[in-house]
């Protein structure tokens, strides 16, 4: 089936920014006498702390309650460290180029923020294969409501069953089949031990989703 546009979550998808995400919270954990195991954190995983909050469940595993003002900040000072060389995932320059040889239209559509999402776009300079960049704040909702990706199907002008939405995460997942459209997905090493039986196809990395697309 062709597509006329392609939607790509952002973080673990473009950008291997989970992992270090994970492993800092993990270590706020550890830091306190508790484990983090992937299946609880993942939980959070293409949404926010609304959905499942590792604040909440440390607070309730240890019975305290914490500056988190302080543990944000010297948590996000390592997530920073971890990911001062990262790059972009194998295979996104690649298949970016590929989807604009063929005329394919490319947005990214995240519920992090645009902050987050266009700092990274324009550090690793690759923002101009991106029509357009949805994100936190862009819709009423975000995942796993279908809100961001409709908003982004609406400002493509197109209808959402000719929108593939390349996600690595369940509630990424929940968001874009509620918004009619078909999704694929890439796991990655946080989202891995996850089911995705919901997903249209399911590949091992974006070099063989890319000849998918071919």
């Amino acid at each position: 089936m062709a597509f006329s546009a392609v939607l790509f979550d952002f973080d673990g998808v473009l950008v291997d920014t989970e992992w270090a995400i994970y492993q800092a919270w993990l270590k706020t954990f550890e830091d306190h006498g508790h484990d983090l195991p992937l299946e609880i954190y993942t939980r959070c995983i293409g949404s926010d702390f609304a959905t499942w909050s590792p604040k909440t469940h440390l607070e309730e595993l240890s019975g305290l309650d914490f500056d988190w003002h302080d543990l944000d900040a010297r948590r996000q000072e390592r997530i920073m460290s971890d990911l001062t060389h990262e790059g972009t995932m194998a295979g996104v320059i690649g298949l970016l180029e590929q989807l604009g040889r063929g005329g394919s239209r490319r947005a990214v559509v995240s519920s992090s923020s645009h902050h987050w999402v266009d700092g990274w776009l324009g550090k690793l300079a690759f923002a101009h294969h991106f029509e357009t960049v949805i994100c936190r704040g862009d819709a009423a909702r975000i995942k796993p409501a279908p809100d961001l990706y409709l908003e982004a199907a609406k400002r493509l002008e197109l209808p959402p069953a000719e929108c593939l939405v390349i996600e690595d995460s369940l509630n990424g997942v929940k968001s874009a089949k509620a918004a009619g459209m078909s999704v694929w997905v890439v796991p990655n090493r946080v989202t891995a031990g996850l089911d995705f039986s919901a997903a249209d196809r399911i590949f091992p990395s974006l070099v063989e989703l890319a000849g998918a697309l071919q």
